[in-house]
């Protein structure tokens, strides 16, 4: 089970740090249905990884992801297509970094965030882990890697779990910071707001880029095995 959960610690490191919808949460924080909107968004988040994490590691685990304790051909190719497309994410959001003293542009969609109801925070949230293309990358990963192991259902089952734990860990800190602070974290939050929102690109880029790479690496060493 240790080798399950050190294969997607990198990849939930990358799910954790997103910047837009930790932008996202911190909005609904700020607004009059702050109790309801802010958990509602969190707990769609945590729905989404595991409902897809979990739907990648059964397929994963029925197409003998794992063969003689070593990753199947099948896998090793899976990781370096999800290689070459971080690779490629990196690219287009360097691309489209801000430059100079320009501000960072927001999704349009963030502007109606103060009229969002508990159910719409939920299905964002939903929508923002699950299928968010750099998010599903990194979850389609993650259980891939999971599945190679090899290692039991349940040992499985727990490698996930803490996966998705460590995935939600940008967006739940907001929400757990506004619940044990109240008004004080204000001014905490909104700095943590402005400043991923102008780093945003820059955050992203690095991550695609390094864990790009190591899938790339990782699929190279299963080829030469």
């Amino acid at each position: 089970m240790g080798q399950a959960i050190g294969q997607v610690l990198s990849f939930a490191v990358g799910v954790a740090l997103s910047p837009i919808p930790i932008i996202a949460v911190v909005l609904m924080l700020g607004t009059p249905r702050a109790r309801s909107n802010g958990p509602a968004f969190l707990a769609g988040w945590i729905a989404g990884l595991s409902v897809v994490g979990t739907i990648v590691l059964l397929v994963s685990s029925g197409a003998s992801a794992s063969k003689h304790g070593q990753p199947a051909d099948w896998v090793n190719w899976l990781k370096l297509v999800l290689g070459l497309l971080l690779l490629l994410v990196a690219v287009r959001q360097w691309r489209g970094r801000p430059r100079g003293d320009a501000e960072a542009a927001l999704p349009s969609w963030m502007k109606s965030i103060d009229r969002f109801t508990a159910v719409r925070a939920g299905t964002f949230g939903v929508v923002m882990s699950a299928f968010n293309p750099k998010n599903l990358l990194l979850v389609v990963g993650a259980a891939a890697a999971i599945a190679q192991t090899g290692v039991s259902a349940g040992k499985q089952a727990v490698a996930l779990a803490v996966f998705v734990l460590i995935g939600s860990i940008g967006t739940g800190v907001p929400v757990v910071l506004y619940f044990v602070m109240g008004d004080r974290s204000k001014r905490l939050l909104d700095d943590l707001k402005a400043w991923m929102g102008q780093h945003n690109a820059a955050i992203m880029t690095v991550l695609c880029l390094v864990i790009g790479a190591k899938l790339i690496g990782d699929a190279i060493s299963g080829f030469a095995a």
